[in-house]
């Protein structure tokens, strides 16, 4: 979406960064993301790829989430994390601290499962939008909980009571650009 003309690169010119000329020009959306102690490499990897794709404005690693460069987050990044900005942060709280006061007012919403959620595709999302996500055993802290407006959770049919931490943030992202598109 650049002038209203798409920048469409196949996976191999990702991977040798061809895009890195025509990044700057992309008008990101004013989401952000903060991944609150996510551990898996190949998630944080396609987290990137994810932000990429719905041209998400900025990406949080914080806490024990590994920061590129790391060849595991590169590969399936699909080489994102070279225009997709990023920055590391001790803390998610401290990554919210950040967005808040730079960006105001901004709405923050945890993915999470919780007795204080509302299902993601019932909540009204607005920009500039925060998104968490959490750690893939544990979820998203306590304490990084307190600090967000609203929880929303996937509603879960089955046996299993979780999705990965990429797809619940693909779904709910692609919630949120489908109801400001419209």
């Amino acid at each position: 979406m650049m002038d209203g003309r798409k920048i469409v690169l196949n996976a191999d010119q990702l991977r040798k960064g061809e895009s890195k000329s025509t990044n700057l020009q992309v008008k990101r959306n004013d989401i952000f993301i903060v991944l609150d102690n996510v551990l898996d490499t190949y998630n944080i990897g396609a987290i990137f790829r994810l932000a990429d794709a719905v041209v998400a404005k900025k990406v949080y690693l914080c806490g024990g989430t590994e920061a590129p460069p790391n060849s595991r987050i590169k590969k399936a990044s699909i080489n994102t994390t070279e225009w997709v900005e990023w920055e590391y942060c001790e803390s998610a709280v401290e990554a919210i601290q950040r967005i808040t006061s730079e960006v105001c007012p901004v709405q923050i919403v945890a993915i999470e499962q919780s007795t204080k959620s509302v299902q993601y595709d019932k909540f009204k999302y607005t920009l500039p939008l925060v998104l968490i996500v959490g750690n893939e055993t544990t979820g998203v802290s306590k304490e990084v909980l307190k600090q967000a407006d609203r929880i929303v959770e996937l509603p879960m049919f089955g046996v299993n009571k979780s999705l990965n931490v990429m797809v619940s943030l693909g779904i709910v992202l692609y919630e949120v650009i489908e109801k400001i598109n419209n």
